[in-house]
């Protein structure tokens, strides 16, 4: 048993000191999609050894906990959510392009939770653990810190480019670091519980190498410039002050304050010479001398942009902003599913029922939100107000286990063993046990934190689900003979051998299903690199071989446009036998996606832009019928995305174009829907100019030139397209 139980711990180790760290180009998601992945698979080792050493000893090994309950009836409300779900599928394995969160991922995270309460007893287990992730989170920021100075490991990685040059304006690790985690605010939440692990440490032992390595983690919070995490971390601060201020550590109390308070100091130091990031705080963290100059040019900068005008393209809407309008979507989705939500994980599909009209306005409107950006909210949404009743119930439980632990000043020292003479003794003093649990305590509040202005990762999840895993073994006082006396395990039985062939046969075919699952996303990405090289023929074979690794509506809906499109180009090649079958795989493809995800208003939009590539191939006015049709149901679904109606004019003005009775019809049709888009979004540049079109092409000029003469005013003056259209104009 002592092997097995090396393995397992081993395991748990690898969980902690790879997850983090993991990530590949080769991937559609460089960061999530791998570390998801690496979870599952290292679950299923876990339980693997867990039920072999269940047969091997002939005995149940399950512990029960204080979490039991709130557990079970969180798990049945995610069940529940996902039977009611929307969409299946996206509840079960996550939404894809995020993973994490699908009840697939909640019951990984619920089996690391039960074997580690179940496999370990010993107290020191939970420090070799933390001592671990603190390891892995300094090769995380030693990883990240080069791209703050413009020399990216990532970069290099992927390219064999030392700079930051791999990365997108979205991905700005000079400005915002993120290291391996993926984005600032990750890497933020993952730094904030490392944070208050080395506080441990620190308040535990002497030593300048705890105070240099907090304070490293702390300026690496600070050039991430999460907001969430710097106000969890002040927050836990302010809480352990407290703990330390009342009648809870008797022992060491002065000992502790003052390290606390020096630690308060370095940090606010570190705050004063890195700045926060928010302009409110670091205008009063300079010289007065600067702080004037300061202000004197920045007026002189607002002088500036009012006489230049500067386009309201370039603005960038405030990310509190945009949250706040999800924020306001999400409780809407609550109201109208008020039981069980749309469904788990299927906000990105949901949030278009209600998405508010104010999102078009953000520079951010064109996005796609898959979060609602609050952890809270976003059970919402998707699980309803069962589901959010349920996660807050295990919350609050944990919370209030945590306190009860910390005020109880009864932690043993040594315990009798049962029916035995001998004592063993505890290696975690008094005060050192009730220490690490207030240390574990704050890092679960900094999750709850940063939960709440953003959502769960894979590395987050497993502190959020480990976390009352580690409080369980510190606080437990009992050891019974059963967990410090080990069976010596027999000569394997018939039963037992047929046990453990099933058991093998099982956690293979499940090992090799995660395996593919990895493959087919490989292949996938690899189709999306294709794609836009133009090899529209390596890209289908790849899609198909994604599909025929693991089955994913995403997989299905990007083949079924990538064969529309090929349609056309044997329809040119004048190959009518290969244009037919192309058409027909195009429309099986995209029908059978909808039919496993029937509300995602993007694989409506696929269908419509099919129709439109097959009109092109026949010119048969009811292809362009069948698409309006498709932009009808899209537009059901998603009543304020102003490209839905903006198509819609498109396809209307084809109609137009057609000789017959209704011709005039369908030209008020084009313009009454591009007019509906200008009201969704006010700066809709595109379409205004495809109004400023459809007016010319109506032979009502005046009102043309008024909508390109808009465009210049208010939206771009430099727009050279729109400037060569109104001189032609006129």
């Amino acid at each position: 048993m002592k092997t097995i139980n090396k393995i397992i711990s081993f395991l748990y180790y690898s969980l902690f000191i790879f997850a983090p760290l993991l990530m590949t180009s080769k991937t559609s998601e460089l960061f999530e999609f791998n570390k998801i992945i690496f979870i599952y698979f290292i679950t299923l080792l876990i339980l693997f050894f867990w039920v072999l050493k269940m047969i091997l000893t002939k005995k149940i090994i399950f512990k029960k906990t204080v979490f039991d309950l709130p557990i079970i009836i969180f798990l049945i409300s995610q069940i529940a959510s996902t039977f009611f779900s929307i969409d299946k599928h996206t509840s079960f394995f996550g939404y894809y392009g995020r993973f994490n969160g699908g009840l697939l991922s909640l019951f990984a995270y619920l089996v690391l939770y039960y074997g580690f309460v179940s496999n370990f007893t010993e107290k020191n287990i939970v420090k070799k653990m933390l001592i671990v992730s603190l390891i892995t989170c300094f090769l995380v920021i030693l990883w990240g810190l080069p791209g703050k100075l413009g020399y990216d490991l990532s970069c290099y990685f992927f390219t064999g480019q030392l700079d930051n040059s791999c990365w997108t304006d979205q991905f700005r690790p000079h400005e915002r670091l993120f290291s391996t985690l993926g984005q600032p605010n990750w890497l933020g939440a993952y730094l904030a519980i490392n944070f208050f692990i080395i506080l441990f440490f620190l308040l535990k032992n002497n030593g300048f190498i705890n105070y240099l390595y907090s304070i490293l983690i702390f300026i690496c919070l600070l050039f991430t410039r999460s907001r969430s995490a710097l106000l969890a971390v002040f927050v836990a601060l302010i809480i352990m002050l407290i703990f330390i201020l009342i009648p809870i550590f008797k022992e060491k109390r002065k000992l502790y304050l003052k390290k606390l308070l020096f630690l308060i100091l370095l940090v606010l130091v570190s705050i004063f010479i890195f700045k926060t990031g928010i302009s409110k705080i670091d205008n009063y963290l300079t010289f007065k001398d600067l702080n004037r100059l300061f202000f004197k040019n920045k007026n002189l900068i607002r002088k500036t942009i009012s006489k230049t005008n500067l386009p309201s393209q370039i603005k960038v809407t405030e990310s509190l902003d945009i949250r706040k309008i999800v924020w306001q979507g999400a409780i809407e989705l609550g109201k109208r599913y008020p039981f069980f939500g749309t469904g788990v994980e299927t906000f990105a599909y949901a949030y278009y029922f209600v998405r508010p009209k104010a999102h078009n306005l953000t520079s951010e409107w064109d996005y796609l939100y898959n979060k609602a950006h609050n952890e809270y909210l976003n059970y919402l949404a998707t699980t309803g107000l069962i589901g959010l009743g349920a996660y807050l119930i295990m919350i609050g439980i944990v919370i209030i286990f945590s306190l009860k632990q910390i005020s109880n000043n009864h932690f043993p020292i040594s315990k009798q063993i049962p029916n035995s003479k001998f004592q063993i003794p505890y290696k975690f003093q008094i005060t050192n046990s009730k220490l690490l649990i207030t240390c574990l305590f704050l890092s679960y509040i900094s999750i709850l934190i940063t939960n709440f202005f953003g959502f769960s990762t894979t590395t987050i999840n497993l502190f959020f689900y480990l976390i009352p895993a580690f409080l369980i073994i510190l606080s437990q006082e009992k050891l019974t003979n059963d967990e410090l006396i080990e069976e010596k395990s027999n000569k394997l039985l018939l039963s037992q051998k047929i046990y453990i062939f099933f058991l093998l046969l099982t956690i293979a075919y499940w090992l090799f299903f995660i395996f593919k699952y990895w493959l087919a996303d490989v292949n996938y990405a690899s189709s999306d690199y294709y794609l836009k090289s133009g090899r529209y023929d390596i890209a289908e074979k790849l899609l198909e071989k994604a599909l025929q690794l693991k089955y994913e509506h995403v997989y299905q809906d990007k083949l079924s446009y990538l064969l529309a499109n090929l349609a056309v180009y044997f329809a040119y090649k004048k190959d009518i036998k290969k244009t037919e079958e192309y058409i027909f795989l195009a429309r099986k493809h995209n029908l059978e996606s909808l039919k496993k995800s029937p509300y995602n208003v993007l694989y409506w939009k696929t269908q419509a832009k099919n129709q439109l590539l097959f009109y092109q191939i026949s010119l048969n006015k009811k292809e362009i019928e069948e698409g309006i049709r498709a932009l009808k149901i899209a537009k059901k679904l998603s009543p304020t995305d102003p490209k839905i109606p903006y198509s819609l004019a498109v396809f209307y003005n084809l109609l137009a174009e057609e000789k017959g009775e209704d011709k005039k019809v369908w030209e008020d049709l084009s313009l009454k829907e591009i007019t509906k888009a200008i009201e969704l979004k006010n700066d809709f540049r595109d379409a205004y100019f495809l109004r400023s079109q459809l007016y010319k092409k109506y032979q009502q000029k005046e009102k043309a030139k008024k909508d390109l003469e808009f465009i210049l005013e208010k939206i771009d003056f430099n727009d050279q397209e729109t400037k060569e259209e109104l001189k032609n104009l006129n």
